[in-house]
């Protein structure tokens, strides 16, 4: 944010550290107390407060910017997005593009009436698609729901309190937040519309494609602009807004992942996250000129935000994702020359080591329920060709040895 030209005139201040945020047990309520102290503390004027981690952070801003007298969503409209059973009722008022769903018992787990397999469980709130478990039978069912019902706890708790803030419909008050929701799997190519919603309208700035791993639901590479037709795009950009102002989330920006079947035109939503995707704001700048981060801070002072279109530097970019799917022990990660060399070769270059030398992959937080990540980059290029050999040569640039015993 502070490289952002438009805002030199701000300046801007941490509030919690990712540490206490995102690794640590403390609770949701210590945390909004933490932040209440150091922002009382402070001795300057507090003109906005932003973050753009999923949660709690996407549901600590909206609680502090009210209370501050600041610009912001409202908390109602961001649990309607972030709730995935209660963000499914809301959806189906306005369209439907959309899997069918219901929820599990946790305790009692059956096949909810009228759903097929294969089908999705999920908890009604996690984040990067952890305890989600694609399932075929009901054997398969009752297995994940149990993985579900063990590992729940810590953001369901939080959730649940964060709920009790909330004057809620009949049925999301029932399912709570330590909630499983079953949904019908539906197929195609995985996009996210990436937006903005103020003074009660909601844009889309732009389109990624989400490209997994081949027989795999982990992703591969978000890559930028998105690839499919411009009448798709279209669609995609018209259900996105219907249903953000559906929703009433305002002063905020947002993403929402679709499936697409090309080959029925079938358009699906998978989930509305209302904060922007940092693994795109690299994309944006590498393309557009400037971050989506643009937007956020805009919006948070009140402003409409500026977006710029085709003025970066490469037709095209990527965030890859270097992945194996067996758990291993990690001997040895890339060096620092190791990561040199990649800037070296490719200017711009963004290299993120996830693997931790000296432990297991399992150990890593934030994974997926099917794969392990090893490293992430981010790369502009001329093309899609170009994109993928700078991609390889990055593997080749950073070694990791892995000892799968």
């Amino acid at each position: 944010m502070r490289e952002l030209t438009h805002l030199e005139p701000y300046r801007f201040h941490p509030l919690l550290d990712k540490e206490t945020l995102m690794f640590s047990d403390t609770g949701l309520d210590e945390l909004l107390e933490q932040a209440r102290q150091r922002l009382n503390d402070f001795s300057e004027p507090i003109d906005a407060i932003v973050g753009y981690w999923d949660f709690p952070v996407s549901s600590m801003v909206p609680v502090l910017a009210t209370e501050y007298g600041l610009p912001g969503p409202s908390l109602e409209s961001v649990v309607k997005c972030e709730h995935k059973y209660w963000s499914r009722l809301v959806q189906r008022e306005v369209t439907d593009a959309h899997p069918g769903f219901a929820i599990v018992d946790l305790e009692d787990p059956q096949t909810p009436p009228g759903l097929r397999f294969p089908m999705w469980l999920k908890p009604v709130k996690s984040y990067s698609s952890a305890l989600a478990f694609k399932v075929s039978d009901e054997d398969e069912l009752r297995e994940a729901v149990a993985e579900i019902r063990d590992g729940i706890g810590r953001t369901g708790e939080a959730f649940d309190f964060l709920l009790s803030m909330l004057e809620l419909p009949p049925a999301v008050e029932e399912a709570g937040g330590m909630a499983c929701l079953a949904e019908e799997a539906v197929q195609g190519e995985q996009i996210t519309a990436e937006g903005y919603c103020y003074g009660g309208k909601a844009h889309v700035h732009g389109i990624i494609d989400s490209l997994c791993y081949s027989g795999s639901s982990s992703f591969l590479r978000f890559q930028y602009p998105s690839r499919i037709p411009e009448d798709v795009q279209e669609r995609v950009t018209r259900i996105s807004t219907d249903v953000m102002e559906h929703i009433g989330l305002d002063a905020s920006t947002f993403n929402i992942e679709f499936f697409w079947e090309p080959d029925t035109g079938a358009l699906n939503i998978l989930e509305i996250n209302p904060r922007l995707s940092q693994s795109h704001a690299p994309l944006f700048e590498l393309v557009d000129g400037m971050p989506n981060h643009q937007a956020l801070v805009q919006l948070a002072v009140g402003e409409e935000p500026t977006m710029p279109s085709r003025e970066g530097d490469h037709q095209v970019a990527a965030k890859w994702f270097h992945r194996v799917f067996r758990d291993a022990h990690v001997k040895s990660t890339p060096s620092e020359e190791d990561i040199a060399r990649v800037r070296e070769e490719f200017p711009g270059a963004m290299v993120d080591i996830v693997a931790e030398e000296g432990k297991r992959l399992s150990e890593l937080p934030a994974q997926d329920s099917y794969s392990f990540e090893l490293f992430a980059v981010y790369l502009g290029a001329a093309d899609e060709d170009d994109l993928q050999a700078k991609f390889d040569r990055c593997v080749e640039l950073l070694p990791f040895e892995l000892d799968k015993s």
